[in-house]
């Protein structure tokens, strides 16, 4: 029946707008759920370091698998970070696409007609490649073909270079820079305090480290999981 009625009246730009505006805050509301999360996964991993920096301080023995573990968490977090960052720039696209499209209805409202845009089209572009905001987006670009705001469909891309940020191994510099935020000192993991030793049972290091891997790992699945 949808059809048939498509081929006898225009689809009505003011429902077209209002469902271009509900697909743009749905992925909004995706974006600032998955910017909370990674908040969450930033602050844990904080008290990670701090937790293996610590040990390695209390038990000298331990120190350098506490430096080392403290240098994974920190390049968590500069993953974590980079990420979250790439999740506010999309959500500022998106905005501002949003600014956009009620732009452009509103002017075929006076105008009675209405111009296709390239800006639009480019953020639109974006942001469909982001695997948190593929589906949705993909909804909304073919409103946006149906209301003449863009001219065509926004097709599948290889990914750019922002969404190739933080596959790659991190620099060193900016493993040091997360650690000495972190750990308030500008030294890198291993700088002595005058903390009395505290002997530690082989079978507690063991437990530790497993524990420390156990966690780990979960937070690189919760970080991917956030990309797919």
């Amino acid at each position: 029946m949808d059809s048939i009625k498509a081929v006898f009246w225009k689809p009505d730009p003011k429902a077209q707008m209002q469902k271009c505006n509900r697909l743009i805050r749905e992925n909004t509301r995706k974006l600032d759920r998955d910017m909370l999360q990674l908040k969450n996964l930033e602050s844990k991993t904080r008290s990670y370091i701090i937790q293996a920096s610590k040990r390695g301080q209390r038990n000298p023995s331990q120190a350098k698998q506490a430096a080392s573990e403290t240098r994974t968490f920190a390049r968590e977090m500069v993953r974590i970070r980079k990420q979250s960052s790439r999740l506010a720039t999309s959500k500022a696209q998106l905005q501002s696409v949003q600014m956009q499209v009620n732009e452009a209805f509103s002017v075929r409202k006076i105008e009675g007609s209405i111009k296709s845009s390239t800006g639009i089209m480019k953020d639109v572009n974006t942001l469909i490649r982001l695997p948190e905001l593929t589906g949705t987006m993909r909804e909304l670009s073919q409103e946006l073909m149906k209301a003449g705001i863009i001219e065509e469909m926004v097709g599948d891309s290889l990914p750019d270079e922002a969404l190739l940020e933080g596959e790659d191994e991190e620099a060193e510099a900016e493993v040091d820079k997360v650690l000495g935020e972190v750990l308030k000192t500008p030294e890198v993991p291993g700088t002595r305090v005058d903390v009395e030793p505290v002997e530690q049972e082989p079978a507690e290091a063991d437990t530790d480290m497993e524990d420390q891997e156990a966690t780990l790992a979960q937070m690189r699945g919760r970080l991917e999981a956030l990309k797919s």
